[in-house]
């Protein structure tokens, strides 16, 4: 078995030319053929849901079948095993081609039960460079995936960029990206669009053959150890941040064909893995390089903010717009009809900005650049679980484990939020919605570190934080309404945006008053630790 490492890259089509002019490209000659490939499973698709894929791929007279295992993806960046040698069509001899003698049977189980589920053609014009320590293959895709043969087949165009790592470090691997990625002249200002991309052409056609489209993702839990360095806890939290984000961007970047927005679920689960990376980013910090928590803390704080229109139209479309109009005891007619029409349009023009975020060269350099600084973090040589003073920062070394760390973490972020709280009937909608952020970091943190500290402790503790923080949000999302209406323009509508205001007034007066309780609620709020 051989085990692949690679990097997957989608190419904006525009963008296409300027790569191929890139001087490393240019050098050599590339090779180029066509490759037919067709990918196999049982009729229930049990290949699919174990994460496999069978395929035999034709290239020119030869057939060669290829067993891919499931693996880890983040950033663009995978790792799985793969088995490939040369065969005749139909002839899955699993037993000559993969040496793991439990995997082979279990192949051999199911080979009478294979059958075509989704092809791909393209063509692949590649290079082999060496870039620094490494060789890397570099190659371009361009065809298409498909699903039947009648006139109703599906199609999906295939434009990628495949770096797998044939020796050396997977630094120089990633490093080769952000060159490759930097365009031909070699400068931010014109990089290309090469976003990281997480999902294979087999999981495409897998998509493409069920009908099926890009779902909101909500985070994984995350599996720490209790002895881990913090560095070692963060490098898992930022990679599976990473990970969740990027399986919502899709959502973002391609709407359906039929014009209509996206779920609105997918920026609201885009930035909350940008919170929850900022607070790792935060939680951490003691044992980050300053600057790189410095930067990269203001680098997804600006990207969360370019996504804070599309979520707060989302929440007024969605949830208060119509509310407000099963509330409104006036006339409908032109007037109702206007004010719909333009929340949509604000609607449509903070999406357009929202995809234009996550789909641009800065955010490809973005990402590449992150998922590289994060694999290349070291642990200082601080003891394991050095704990500090403000946030983790490193302090005498006292060689505690990560579960001890935390709860030093933990106590201090409560005390802090029980003191934040107490002003909270003092505060305006921006002291408010400064509380709900520091709830959020704070469950956030625990949701982090559950897996160090006792189970039971966390959920209570997070139930109930979770209660102030809908409080909260529900006062916010009604300070956020009050302020949208207020840009809508002078005309027909113009009274009927008044009385809108006065009636998300009124529910925000009345929301004020469970502040109170509120505050009692945080005060007695379980802790997380024993």
């Amino acid at each position: 078995m051989s085990q692949e490492t690679e990097l997957k890259l989608e190419v904006h089509p525009q963008d296409l030319a300027d790569l191929l002019k890139h001087p490393l490209l240019k050098a050599q000659t590339a090779r180029r053929e066509r490759l037919f490939n067709t990918y196999f499973d049982t009729s229930t698709l049990s290949l699919r849901a174990q994460r496999m894929a069978v395929r035999e791929r034709r290239v020119g007279r030869q057939t060669l079948l290829t067993v891919k295992t499931a693996g880890q993806s983040v950033g663009g960046l995978s790792s799985r095993g793969e088995w490939e040698a040369p065969t005749r069509p139909g002839a899955f001899d699993f037993a000559g081609l993969v040496d793991d003698a439990a995997l082979a049977d279990q192949l051999a189980s199911v080979a009478w039960q294979l059958v075509p589920v989704f092809r791909t053609d393209f063509t692949r014009r590649s290079w082999v460079l060496q870039h620094g320590p490494a060789r890397v293959e570099v190659a371009l895709d361009q065809g298409f995936i498909a699903t039947g043969h009648a006139p109703g087949s599906q199609r999906q165009p295939i434009l990628e960029l495949e770096l797998e790592l044939l020796d050396g470090p997977v630094d120089a691997l990633l490093d080769l990206a952000h060159t490759l990625a930097l365009g031909p002249q070699g400068q931010a200002a014109s990089a290309l669009r090469l976003l990281p991309a997480n999902r294979s052409k087999a999981e495409r056609g897998y998509a493409l053959f069920m009908g099926e489209r890009p779902q909101p993702v909500k985070a994984s839990a995350l599996q720490l150890q209790a002895g881990m360095h913090p560095v070692q806890a963060f490098r898992a939290a930022a990679l599976g941040c990473l990970g969740h984000l990027q399986a919502n961007e899709a959502g973002v970047l391609h709407p359906g064909a039929d014009g209509a927005l996206p779920d609105p679920e997918f920026v609201h689960q885009a930035r909350v893995a940008l919170r929850r990376l900022r607070t790792g980013l935060r939680i951490f910090r003691g044992h980050l390089p300053a600057r790189f928590a410095a930067h990269w803390a203001a680098e997804w704080k600006a990207l969360t903010n370019q996504l804070g229109d599309a979520r707060n139209w989302d929440v007024f479309a969605t949830e208060w717009l119509p509310e407000l109009m099963d509330a409104d005891p006036g006339p409908g007619g032109a007037s109702s009809q206007a004010l719909v029409d333009w929340v949509q349009a604000q609607r449509q023009h903070a999406w357009r900005r929202a995809a234009d975020a996550l789909g641009s060269r800065e955010h490809a350099l973005r990402l590449l650049a992150f998922t590289r600084a994060v694999l290349g973090l070291q642990p200082a040589d601080a003891p394991v679980g050095d704990v500090g003073t403000a946030d983790g920062a490193t302090g005498a070394g006292t060689g505690r484990r990560l579960a001890d760390w935390a709860r030093t973490v933990l106590r201090k972020r409560h005390a802090a939020l029980r003191l934040q709280a107490c002003a909270a009937q003092r505060m305006g909608p921006e002291g408010r919605h400064a509380l709900r952020i520091s709830l959020k970091k704070l469950r956030y943190a625990q949701e982090f570190l559950s897996s160090v500290l006792p189970s039971k402790r966390v959920a209570r503790s997070n139930a109930a934080l979770a209660g102030a923080q809908t409080l909260l949000g529900r006062l916010n999302d009604l300070s956020t309404a009050h302020g949208l209406l207020g840009t809508a323009p002078p005309g027909p509508a113009s009274a009927r945006v008044v009385a809108w205001q006065q009636v998300l007034h009124a529910r925000l007066s009345a929301g004020l008053l469970e502040l109170p309780a509120m505050e009692r609620s945080l005060e007695k709020a379980p802790t997380p630790w024993g």
